[in-house]
């Protein structure tokens, strides 16, 4: 009998980690959302007329899409399957960025469409459908589980940042290069989402959670109970506010490295924060299941709240110090927020749920968009970085007011094992 139609199936099972490790291939190749400043500068240049803010949208609509995506993915695949869902984005993703290759300047507003929209739409439907799959396996080690898979997405930043860099340099260079990597990129995400698809089961079939210990006492609610619940909104807005300095990083690493002298290394940047992001996915998701989801949270935003004061400060090579650890503390604010989510509203509607949650980690990425495209057009027109700085400002403001947001969670959440929250 297979564990899709096993009822049975234990936690771990030969099936359990073949999930988990698709799970963490898909994440992998979804990590090329995370080094966007590899295209920022040259899209710029080359679609936009040299304005940051219109080229920075573009990212950000992808992320705020691929909470969409989530939406319509989770709903998805608890009526079909996890498999057709993250094939049918695998192929909705690839042709968003195949078709992204033949945008041109004088319409430019299709790159929004197709990476931004199609991109998004087709990452949605892959991210949180696949981390709630996993965790079904793994019903008592969500954080770790969560953590592993999402800390793929990140460390995929790694992996793909040399070789965009070498794609864009064979292509013809920057302002050149960049649309056909999306070619290319569509290629793999086609073939990565296709191939791995077909290794991901529920252990119950349907998508249905694996009973953990203490399934009766845990109640699972719909996405409409939840809607009417005000400790969504406090996750919500909190998400919102929480991302902003970490994508504000992830857009323009490398133009802020180039801005300080750091051109020939810049691209280090890049990579310090795709590495450091992954890191803090995996241990900070692992800490959340000792420390508590909120509690973890409250060190992350105090940290983001801190370093997002010191962009200006650092100089040299510091700088590269600095942006890995931003990344570090907004991996762990990603890589809890899932966990954070089933432990609130329970394993049952976890797919739909996390991707009305990722709303707020949508709208945070339109709104940092443009706040930071703003302050580097400054920038870029005054010829002082130091003019950036009011972005992170404002980040350091949101992240103190998502402490405020996390603080009244725990107060009002009363639940009978508060160690899980």
């Amino acid at each position: 009998m297979s564990a899709e139609t096993n009822r049975t199936a234990p936690a771990g099972s030969r099936q359990g980690l073949l999930t988990v490790g698709a799970a963490i291939a898909i994440q992998l190749t979804l990590g090329v959302a995370y080094i966007w400043s590899v295209f920022q500068t040259g899209i710029a240049n080359s679609i936009f007329g040299g304005n940051n803010a219109a080229a920075a949208l573009t990212f950000s609509i992808l992320l705020a899409t691929l909470t969409i995506g989530s939406v319509i993915g989770g709903k998805l695949a608890a009526k079909f399957s996890t498999r057709i869902v993250v094939f049918t984005g695998g192929i909705i993703l690839s042709a968003g960025f195949f078709l992204a290759a033949f945008v041109t300047a004088d319409f430019s507003w299709l790159l929004w469409l197709t990476y931004g929209a199609m991109g998004g739409v087709g990452m949605g439907f892959t991210y949180s459908t696949t981390i709630a799959c996993a965790q079904k396996w793994y019903p008592h080690k969500k954080g770790l589980v969560t953590g592993i898979i999402v800390s793929a997405l990140g460390f995929g930043g790694v992996i793909f940042t040399p070789i965009v860099e070498k794609l864009i340099d064979v292509f013809g260079g920057t302002e050149t290069g960049e649309q056909k990597t999306f070619m290319v990129l569509g290629g793999v995400f086609l073939v990565v989402c296709s191939l791995c698809s077909f290794f991901l089961k529920s252990p119950h079939g349907k998508d249905k959670p694996v009973p953990a210990a203490n399934a009766a006492a845990q109640k699972s609610y719909t996405t409409t109970e939840m809607l009417k619940s005000p400790k969504f909104y406090l996750t919500v807005f909190t998400y919102l506010l929480a991302c902003m300095g970490g994508l504000m990083m992830i857009g323009f690493a490398k133009p802020i490295a180039v801005a300080k002298d750091l051109a020939e290394t810049a691209t280090v940047g890049v990579l310090a924060i795709s590495m450091f992001n992954s890191a803090g996915r995996l241990l900070w998701g692992m800490v959340s299941d000792k420390l508590g989801r909120v509690n973890t949270i409250l060190i992350l935003l105090t940290g983001s709240a801190v370093l997002s004061l010191l962009v200006n400060l650092a100089e040299g090579y510091l700088i590269f110090v600095l942006i890995a650890f931003i990344g570090f503390f907004y991996g762990g604010i990603i890589g809890t927020f899932p966990s954070l989510t089933n432990d609130l509203f329970g394993p049952k509607f976890m797919a739909t749920n996390y991707g009305v949650v990722l709303l707020g980690f949508g709208a945070g990425a339109i709104i940092q968009s443009q706040i930071v495209g703003h302050f580097k057009n400054v920038a870029d027109n005054s010829g002082n970085i130091g003019d950036i700085l009011p972005a992170f400002i404002i980040a350091s403001c949101c992240a103190a007011a998502g402490i405020v947001m996390m603080l009244i969670l725990k107060k009002i959440n009363k639940i009978n094992k508060p160690e899980v929250i």
